[in-house]
């Protein structure tokens, strides 16, 4: 068979949770399915940015790239339906699309959609009116509805293609994406370089996501707040809030600003990806108070590397998490505050949240996924 991959998420600057899916998904069909013929397909109309030296040693994956104004190939994909991805790549039976994207196909090539979450339905009120008005042409009940099969990288993803898209749960596969538990679950120890880049205090509590209403920062912070207010021993720790600026970024500054504990609060930019297993090792906690997430990779990857970690019990983090973290309602801050309490006042309770944690990791690493074609 010839299958198409939409590759155009690799091409992003930064590292992204649709990228790494995308990567580990390549990765996987093309080894185990040494039959059929993969083409990448690629676009940009300036220099095309992507690492994909790794397929190299692959017969099976070809990469094709094309300069077409991004604008007028999604264009001309919306409103014309046309190029036909398929044709461009030489004929294809089937196309996969790792996330929704502006793309035409003919009747005979067959789309299998992945969906990584349903968050614009769901919180519409946590996306900005430029990605509110994206999904509108996209028009993503449409895609699914026309799509030959769907992956869920989550059953409660899952759950919400049933309920708010009426999809047939037969037309689902569940497939998690693919964890790297080695990269993450390194010895813990002091890396003074990491310290130094991203300014870190000696005892800190963590964060690390994109800096938006969705994360929930500032149910965070007035849960640090309280932390620090209700305890004498807490001086010593530090609120390190990780990742890029996101949608509405400024409002949750301006709250860090009107904070008495200003001071113990830190920013340090965006984290990239190989600076992360230290990262986490150098933090006491994590913490994850997101209000959905269709899978959540930074708490996991947070447990993967030995640290406590404390995240919302709503959506997919109690299926991913599962009992390798304290799960608290992200609309009650206090019970954030609670759970660092609990794990820093008995270091029984934290060392066994520590092994807790990369047990359920490697556990999700390990799960068999089914990504059948056919």
């Amino acid at each position: 068979m010839r299958i198409g991959i939409d590759g155009r998420c690799l091409q992003n600057s930064r590292n992204t949770g649709v990228e790494e899916y995308t990567q580990g998904l390549i990765s996987r069909l093309v080894r185990e399915n040494n039959e059929d013929q993969f083409i990448i397909f690629l676009n940009a109309f300036g220099e095309i940015r992507e690492e994909l030296d790794w397929l190299k040693d692959y017969e099976n994956v070809q990469v094709k790239r094309f300069r077409f104004p991004n604008k007028l190939l999604n264009f001309g994909f919306w409103f014309l339906n046309w190029p036909k991805a398929d044709n461009l790549l030489g004929g294809l039976d089937f196309f996969i699309s790792p996330n929704f994207h502006f793309t035409a196909l003919t009747k005979s090539c067959r789309r299998i959609l992945t969906v990584h979450d349903l968050s614009f339905e769901r919180m519409p009120e946590t996306f900005s009116w430029k990605r509110r008005l994206w999904h509108f042409f996209i028009n993503p009940r449409k895609v699914v509805r026309e799509a030959y099969k769907i992956w869920a990288v989550s059953e409660s993803t899952a759950q919400d293609l049933i309920n708010l898209y009426q999809v047939k749960s037969d037309k689902i596969i569940v497939n998690h994406p693919f964890f790297n538990f080695e990269f993450f679950n390194q010895a813990r120890k002091f890396n003074p370089a990491i310290v130094e880049r991203y300014n870190l205090p000696e005892q800190f509590i963590l964060f690390l996501g994109t800096i938006e209403p969705r994360k929930n920062i500032k149910g965070l912070i007035r849960g640090f707040e309280s932390f620090k207010k209700r305890n004498d021993w807490t001086k010593e720790y530090k609120l390190v809030i990780a990742g890029e600026k996101g949608w509405l970024w400024q409002s949750t500054i301006e709250r860090v600003r009107s904070s008495s504990f200003e001071k113990d609060i830190i920013f340090t930019g965006f984290v990239v990806e190989k600076d992360k297993p230290a990262l986490y090792s150098l933090a006491k906690i994590f913490v994850y108070p997101s209000f959905y997430e269709g899978f959540g990779f930074p708490p996991l990857e947070a447990m993967a590397s030995g640290i406590p970690t404390i995240a919302s019990s709503c959506s997919s983090m109690p299926e991913v998490l599962g009992d390798g973290a304290i799960l608290i309602d992200p609309y009650k801050s206090f019970e954030i505050c609670l759970a660092l309490e609990i794990l820093l006042k008995d270091e029984r309770v934290y060392q066994e949240y520590s092994r807790k944690g990369q047990e359920q990791a490697q556990k999700i690493a390990e799960i068999k996924r089914n990504f059948k074609i056919i």
